[in-house]
């Protein structure tokens, strides 16, 4: 696994691929990218007004030009977007351009890391965000678990702790 030299994370919203992935960057000296950022900064505006002007669809379609141009980088540690494993494309980009690990963390911790977070559109609205939630991780979890190369729970560990069970796993 370690002659691959980029580092993929996935997982559910709330499950720390941002502060993890830029922590995990940091300490292996990678660049460090954040899909969902990439998609903010390419358009000039959040991911909530993206979602509101072009559906899902349209965020989805832009997601999978982003994740297939930053896997073609070498040397970073790219956070995706929760749902970016829902694209066959996306997946298969995902684990034949570097080592994916799958941030796994219970609903009770989504739900506590983003109760107050008005940027994720598909529970800044919902009635029942644990439903959502646990939808969500029904159609998507085997999705994460397909491409994984490590899972990491997320749940009651520190970022650090994470980062360095990724880096015991990976084996650099």
């Amino acid at each position: 696994m370690a002659e691959k030299r980029n580092i993929f994370l996935v997982g559910p919203m709330g499950a720390g691929k941002s502060t993890i992935g830029r922590q995990l960057a940091r300490q292996l000296h990678l660049e460090f990218f954040d899909s969902d950022s990439e998609i903010e900064r390419r358009t000039g505006a959040d991911i909530a007004w993206v979602f509101e002007l072009e559906g899902e669809e349209g965020f989805r379609a832009r997601e999978e030009k982003v994740i297939e141009e930053l896997t073609e980088a070498t040397g970073i540690v790219l956070a995706t977007g929760g749902g970016s494993i829902l694209s066959k494309e996306s997946r298969n980009r995902l684990s034949a351009r570097g080592i994916v690990v799958y941030l796994q963390t219970p609903i009770e911790k989504q739900l506590a890391r983003t109760q107050r977070d008005k940027r994720r559109p598909l529970i800044a609205e919902a009635e029942d965000p644990r439903a959502v939630l646990e939808d969500l991780a029904s159609q998507r979890n085997p999705l994460y678990e397909e491409i994984a190369d490590v899972v990491v729970r997320t749940d009651e560990q520190s970022a650090k702790f994470v980062v360095d069970k990724i880096i015991e796993q990976v084996g650099l």
